[in-house]
């Protein structure tokens, strides 16, 4: 029970912890909705479950450590909406309950920094989600709780090579707009480091050192394959989803300092330049 953690929504981020503490005798119990990532979740070490549809109450009773990836839909948080009274009750029990979030509680900075302290603004009805559903966790009494506030995540089969490769990346500026990021193995560093020094109630941002403009990062991609600098579109006038437009309406830079300090992390990864080329030397 002391090694067992049963993850909510076992997706990119958790797959890189389990990956770490997998080897160090841990047992990882990971909720898909698919049934078809089910044989593909345990082929990674990992005991599948596939939830909604099982019972999750007694594999919470069995975990001492819970980590929560899902995020919160139109009716709120799934895993509060499901089971917040079970939750409640295991709670004293509980080593350690992470909630993986976002830094777009705190809304748009103009390019400003932020940190854990910045009062949350979220200007996206996402991060307005997320702000509800940070405190909905912390409304239960008792629990473990540590919120990680996680910049652009990117890593290995999640980056800008595939788009640069197949020429369909394209730089979309504007002017001004800056963006935190992470590489997944700096998440799970930080996770695996808070698993083995609890602190509940803490909050982390989770970001590298090098806040940089988008189409920075297309164009050192393409420069390290050695391609055509991809175009640059001007973002009012570009043809973008919805979705693609809004991740434009915040711009912020994001200290990570109150993780290094607390947690004694230090990001293998501290700019994209040093995560992409890791990731093109991966991929050759």
């Amino acid at each position: 029970m002391e090694k067992t953690l049963l993850s909510f929504g076992h997706g990119y981020s958790a797959r890189a912890l389990a990956a770490r503490l997998i080897p160090q005798g841990w047992r990882i119990i990971g909720t898909t909705r698919s049934a078809d990532k089910l044989d593909d979740i345990a082929r990674t070490g990992v005991e599948p479950v596939q939830w909604p549809g099982a019972d999750l109450r007694p594999l919470l009773h069995e975990a001492r450590h819970v980590l929560v990836s899902a995020g919160p839909g139109p009716e709120g948080d799934p895993v509060l909406n499901a089971l917040a009274p079970d939750i409640a009750e295991v709670a004293p029990k509980l080593r350690w309950l992470g909630y993986l979030s976002t830094t777009g509680v705190y809304g748009d900075h103009q390019g400003d920094w932020v940190d854990e302290q910045t009062p949350l603004a979220p200007s996206t009805r996402r991060g307005q989600a997320r702000v509800e559903a940070e405190a909905a966790w912390q409304a239960i009494p008792g629990l473990p709780l540590h919120i990680f506030r996680l910049a652009g995540i990117y890593g290995p089969g999640r980056g800008p090579f595939a788009k640069v490769r197949r020429g369909t990346a394209r730089r979309i500026i504007k002017p001004g707009q800056v963006f935190s990021r992470i590489h997944v193995e700096d998440i799970a560093q930080a996770l695996e480091l808070s698993i083995g020094q609890p602190d509940p109630g803490a909050i982390y941002n989770l970001c590298d050192d090098d806040p940089a403009p988008p189409q920075e990062v297309i164009g050192h991609a393409a420069a390290l394959l050695g391609l055509p600098l991809p175009p640059a579109e001007d973002f009012e006038t570009a043809e973008m989803t919805p979705m693609a437009r809004s991740f434009y309406a915040e711009s912020k830079k994001v200290r990570n300092d109150h993780a290094k300090r607390s947690l004694g992390w230090i990001p293998q990864y501290p700019d994209y330049k040093s995560g992409l080329a890791a990731m093109l030397q991966d991929d050759t």
